[in-house]
């Protein structure tokens, strides 16, 4: 089965060792602040190294507003299911919804016994697995259970309670009948590297598809997660080169296999930077470029030449010339419009001269407007986070404001971990920024000078504010540090919070007003010459 349309989705599956618990909550805090999509643990209950996966996912739960979670998967012969569909739908409401549940028909035979387990036969495995889905479904339905099975039985329960969302089901599958057992029951497919490795895909997704068909189900109600493991690097192999190596072999298995969220197993922190600031971008803008393409019946492959402009279709994308004050309307096709600066500033003055900025005349509109229009989604995407940082902040001072007067143990501990929230959370989108930036200097810029060198006083000023921007960077930096340092109560605490404050706001004016006059100027140019 080729792509199915699934949104793509990057995980992280942490070791849940009991040896190293600070490390591990720092690893899923930097994973939420990372924008990582969901935190799974492995449970295994005889591992004596390991903590109880249900206990780590409930604090996982309360140090988390986002991030999803899940046991990946629950080892169903020690887990009843009546219990395990109460802490499933318990830990959902208390975490707002952000809970789903992978389950397994077991493993380890001999250590699933030593803790008082059944011994069960690969078909009384699947059965009773079978059978573990439709209680726990009928227990988050409500109401009062009448379920008599093989292997379990529910009669009179009053089950409850319900969930906050419905809660998806992923099933570990490998072998022909738990394979159709997923495609006939459950909502996730959850297979992992070193038991089915990428060539063995393919095959096994089939026999899922064909057994939700059968079931009159889509193939699509069925989301393909995959456990990866890899490092980053120069070798080859699967996972084992550089993001953008990573990023084109996940990318190939979502278009050609359906496969949509990635687990990355990894205990590293700057590992699960890389990956989700650096691969998981990548992968998603690759999917979406193939799919756009494969939408719109090209037959090329996706790295095909562009057209000459000269043989565009009139009613198709639309950019006109950079310059001050250019029209952005002509043509009958869509076009990609630069962002208005409302000239709204929030510090009594800004650190350049705006009106002194050069402009270049509004040249004819060229042949890659997708280009044009990749400049303005990454600065859309730019103003969008710097929005949410202003949103934590004001959060954050809320929260200093409501337990500020108080000297309890748990209100300081409570202060000091927003504090630390907001400085990873801001630390994250100076880094995203500053990246950004980086890549407009040494690879954009250039390739527009040699295009277009009339553009040069143009790029000139905007390296020159890139710098400026740096500065404000740091001096935000700055503040974060003391926010997070600091004790961060009282007077001296507020005074702090006032400092990021002026950072923030310096910051918002500059970069807005940034963003803005190098859409103005650049979006012609790039429709012209592309980005490389």
């Amino acid at each position: 089965m080729p792509d199915l349309d699934q949104q793509l989705e990057f995980g992280i599956f942490p070791t849940p060792d009991a040896r190293r618990i600070p490390d591990l909550l720092s690893l899923v805090s930097l994973a939420e602040v990372e924008g990582i999509d969901l935190v799974s643990v492995q449970d295994h209950p005889y591992q004596d190294a390991f903590l109880d996966t249900w206990t780590l996912l409930s604090v996982l739960g309360a140090r988390t507003t986002t991030i999803r979670l899940a046991p990946n998967v629950a080892s169903l012969p020690l887990r009843p299911p009546v219990l395990l569909a109460k802490a499933a739908a318990s830990l959902d409401l208390l975490t707002d919804g952000r809970v789903e549940l992978g389950l397994g028909a077991g493993a380890f035979w001999d250590a699933i016994v030593a803790a008082g387990g059944p011994r069960r036969t690969p078909g009384e495995a699947v059965g009773a697995l079978a059978e573990a889905v439709e209680l726990i479904k009928a227990f988050w339905a409500g109401g009062t259970l009448r379920f008599e099975g093989e292997h379990y039985r529910a009669t009179g329960l009053h089950a409850g309670p319900v969930p906050a969302h419905d809660i998806p089901i992923w099933l570990g599958a490998y072998k022909p009948r738990m394979l159709r057992l997923t495609g006939r029951l459950a909502d996730g497919w959850v297979p992992s590297m070193g038991y089915a490795d990428p060539p063995a895909l393919p095959g096994l997704a089939a026999v899922v598809d064909e057994a939700a068909l059968e079931a009159g189900r889509p193939p699509a109600a069925v989301r393909r997660i995959y456990n990866v493991f890899g490092s980053f690097g120069t070798g080859s192999g699967f996972l084992r080169g550089r993001p953008q190596d990573w990023a084109e072999q996940l990318a190939e298995l979502t278009l050609d296999v359906g496969m949509s969220c990635y687990v990355l197993g990894t205990d590293d922190p700057d590992t699960v930077r890389r990956y989700a600031a650096e691969v998981a971008p990548a992968t998603r803008e690759l999917v979406e470029a193939e799919r756009a393409r494969r939408a719109a019946g090209d037959d090329r492959g996706a790295a095909a030449t562009p057209p000459d402009p000269a043989e565009r279709d009139p009613g198709g994308p639309v950019v006109t010339g950079g310059g001050a004050g250019a029209p952005r309307g002509a043509g009958g096709g869509h076009t990609v419009t630069a962002t208005p600066d409302d000239g709204t500033r929030l510090s009594p003055s800004m650190p350049w001269d705006e009106p002194a900025r050069p402009s270049v005349a509004a040249g004819e509109p060229g042949g890659h407007p997708e280009q044009a229009q990749h400049l303005v989604d990454i600065h859309d995407g730019l103003r969008s986070e710097l929005a949410q940082v202003r949103d934590v902040l004001e959060q954050v001072r809320r929260g200093h404001v409501t337990v500020g007067s108080a000297r309890s143990v748990v209100n300081t501990m409570t202060m000091r971990q927003n504090n630390w929230t907001l400085g990873a959370y801001c630390e994250s989108y100076c880094r995203i920024v500053t990246g950004h930036h980086t890549l407009e200097d040494r690879s954009v810029f250039p390739h527009l000078r040699r295009s277009e060198p009339g553009l040069g006083p143009v790029l000139d000023r905007l390296e020159e504010e890139h710098v400026v921007i740096h500065d404000v960077l740091e001096q935000f930096d700055r503040a974060l540090v003391r926010l997070v340092s600091e004790d961060g109560t009282g007077r001296a605490g507020q005074e702090v919070l006032e400092e990021v404050q002026r950072s923030v706001d310096l910051l918002t004016d500059t970069l807005l007003s940034h963003l803005a006059y190098e859409e103005r100027e650049l979006i012609g140019p790039l429709s012209r010459n592309g980005l490389s």
